[in-house]
């Protein structure tokens, strides 16, 4: 399959085949897309706005606006096209959000304690298996100060008064601690300033590695500056339009989406 380094007898970890997106009130977004993705590998998804990219990144993650009306999102060999967000995030799915939500009355450190111990509950078959205080406060402190996110943050309520940089690190901060096998980044680089960007980019490039691949989603080449994808797919009107190496990042940067459009 295209964007895989497996052989045809191995499987990859994410597979979409010919999945088809549609909006609650019918209308098809996500037009047919087949995609593989692999732990140790950085996926870049292109396209200009309104090309549907981020109704892919939403479907993937179990979003309920977003129907699959055909095709499969296959993780590891199972099925996940009719699981619930939660249980996809059990698995090992993580969505870092364009515009990440506020959520009053919920500490950024009590929310990451109990997303931990969901899924360590999950991987204990549904027993009840919380991570040890001093280990989670441990992990967590040195993730904030590796990712410099401020450590005040950790005791105020999620994402409510962040600044748009504060709440990307936070972003980055639920992936390094939830240790997601595969990340799916939605434009995570919009509203960052340079430095900002450096410390996400630099984060997620980290985190990718034997135990984690990664799907940035874009409309810009410059979050590529910081995390070298190993595959490029370009994305219009619902489908995948060509594919190539990082060298097709610095291509749509230079001459844009237009030439794609005249075809679409």
């Amino acid at each position: 399959m295209a964007g895989s380094r497996t052989s045809l007898s191995q499987m990859a970890l994410l597979e979409l085949k010919d999945l088809h997106v549609a909006l609650e009130d019918g209308t098809e977004i996500v037009k047919g897309v087949d995609l593989s993705v692999n732990t140790d590998e950085v996926h870049a998804v292109m396209g200009p706005n309104g090309s549907g990219k981020s109704t892919l990144a939403y479907a993937l993650m179990g979003h309920p606006a977003y129907e699959i009306t055909s095709g499969q999102i296959l993780f590891e060999g199972e099925d996940l096209t009719e699981m619930e967000a939660d249980e996809r995030a059990q698995r090992g799915l993580f969505l870092a959000f364009q515009y990440p939500h506020a959520v009053p009355g919920v500490t950024v450190t009590s929310f990451l304690r109990s997303a931990i111990n969901a899924i360590r509950k999950a991987k204990n078959g549904g027993e009840d298996d919380p991570i040890p205080i001093p280990e989670f406060r441990k992990e967590l402190l040195a993730e904030m100060d590796r990712l410099k996110v401020s450590r005040d943050l950790a005791s105020r309520y999620l994402n409510q008064g962040f600044s748009g940089g504060e709440k990307k690190r936070v972003e980055i901060l639920q992936m390094a601690m939830l240790k997601p096998r595969i990340a799916i980044l939605d434009e995570t680089d919009s509203g960052l300033d340079i430095d900002a960007l450096r410390v996400v980019a630099g984060g997620v490039k980290e985190l990718v590695g034997s135990e984690m691949g990664a799907l940035v989603i874009t409309h810009y080449q410059r979050i590529l500056d910081y995390i070298t994808p190993d595959f490029v797919h370009v994305f219009l009107d619902g489908r995948i339009v060509e594919e190539g190496g990082p060298e097709l990042a610095h291509k749509l940067e230079a001459e844009g989406y237009e030439r794609y459009e005249v075809k679409a």
